[in-house]
């Protein structure tokens, strides 16, 4: 009988969802991957952009690690919003890079502290006082909730759908099926309205 690991484990969640984040650019053009496609503005681009900054600052600052990066979008001064999207100077391949260097820089973080290790989330309050453990969970969370956004934003571009690379999870791949079981959806929602 192995032993269980929960760090890994839970590394190994943490990387799949950043993993995914990724794969979701691949393919676009750099209208697709930065174009606002809720009221919001919610976009590919500025999704991988929001999530190298926090990671870069859950597993560096709050477990006293500095990670000698300067956000300028993170500032105080920053506009409202600035790490939700790619100004036209910031690249693809930069915004990534940043991204895959949070990743090795949480990852060192993982790797060297203990679940236990505490740190601090200043923005949190009262409730600031943490461990590795909350926060891999907190990140987890935090990431996968950012590739459901980004499953979403992805279909809505060129219908493509997956859950990660080589795991397509969707019922059927024909078109025709989808276009029926919507039409179905959508005539249960009117028929509920209508009652």
């Amino acid at each position: 009988m192995t032993r269980y690991d929960a760090k890994a484990e839970f590394h190994m969640y943490l990387q799949r969802a950043r993993e995914v984040l990724v794969w979701k650019l691949e393919g676009l053009s750099e209208y697709d991957i930065r174009r606002p496609l809720t009221p919001t503005g919610t976009n590919l681009l500025g999704i991988v952009k929001h999530v190298a900054g926090v990671e870069l600052e859950y597993f560096g600052p709050v477990f006293g690690r500095p990670t000698g990066l300067s956000l300028p979008w993170a500032s105080a001064d920053a506009e409202p919003n600035a790490d939700m999207w790619a100004t036209p100077d910031e690249s693809r391949a930069e915004i990534v890079d940043l991204y895959r260097r949070s990743w090795r820089l949480a990852d060192e973080t993982i790797t060297e502290l203990p679940l236990d290790a505490p740190g601090t989330v200043p923005w949190w309050g009262d409730q600031g006082e943490v461990t590795l453990h909350r926060i891999l969970v907190h990140m987890i969370a935090e990431t996968q909730r950012h590739a459901g956004h980004a499953d979403i934003v992805r279909e809505m571009i060129d219908g493509s759908v997956g859950a990660r690379p080589g795991v397509g999870n969707m019922q059927a791949p024909d078109q025709a099926w989808w276009r029926v079981y919507h039409d179905r959806v959508e005539a249960a929602a009117r028929s509920a309205a209508d009652a």
